[in-house]
């Protein structure tokens, strides 16, 4: 049986992301191979190309990812990552585990991602460059915007996201609420 017709089957015929039963090709998770299923999802036309340009995505388009980041099929799971890490949708991101390696990969086409764009480099104040995912410590006092709460100098933000269209800017979770950072406030 080819890789084809296991992720066919596995997938009932539909796009492993929204549903949708047409224009259905098998597309392999970067920076993946191939070699294996599980290494590839099952998409339709419309996520194909709004996953290939992620500046086409159409957000609305994606509220299908609320059911398929639940998937066991780590190639969908990645996807999911991805395109909600784009969406900078931070409610289910936060409910979507990914073990060390799955996260590793996800990281991995991000990078892969950036790497072709070098105006979208997010660095720190030290110019060390930042990942999805990173810890960096705040260099000073930051007063947040809509929160009774300042984030001190000292602070630690572990699995910190970048703002995928504005390499000045990350999103963290201080004192359980997710902030945008400028990273010149940031050390890694």
């Amino acid at each position: 049986m080819t890789n084809l017709e296991i992720i066919s089957q596995r997938s009932n015929n539909a796009c492993e992301l929204c549903g949708a039963t047409d224009q259905l090709e098998a597309y392999t998770v970067a920076p993946k191979t191939g070699n294996d299923p599980d290494e590839m999802a099952l998409l339709c036309g419309t996520c194909r190309s709004q996953i290939e340009d992620p500046t086409t995505a159409d957000a609305n388009h994606w509220h299908c990812l609320n059911d398929s980041m639940w998937s066991e099929v780590p190639a969908v799971k990645v996807l999911a990552w991805r395109m909600l890490t784009h969406l900078n949708s931070t409610d289910l991101l936060d409910m979507l585990y990914l073990d060390d390696e799955t996260l590793a990969w996800a990281n991995a086409g991000q990078s892969a991602a950036a790497d072709t764009d070098p105006e979208l480099k997010h660095v720190d104040s030290n110019g060390v460059v930042l990942e999805n995912g990173d810890t960096v410590v705040l260099t000073k006092d930051l007063d947040v915007k809509g929160a009774s709460f300042a984030a001190k100098r000292g602070t630690a933000v572990r699995n910190i996201r970048l703002v995928f269209d504005n390499p000045e800017q990350i999103e963290g979770k201080v004192n359980g609420q997710t902030i945008v950072i400028l990273t010149k406030y940031v050390k890694k």
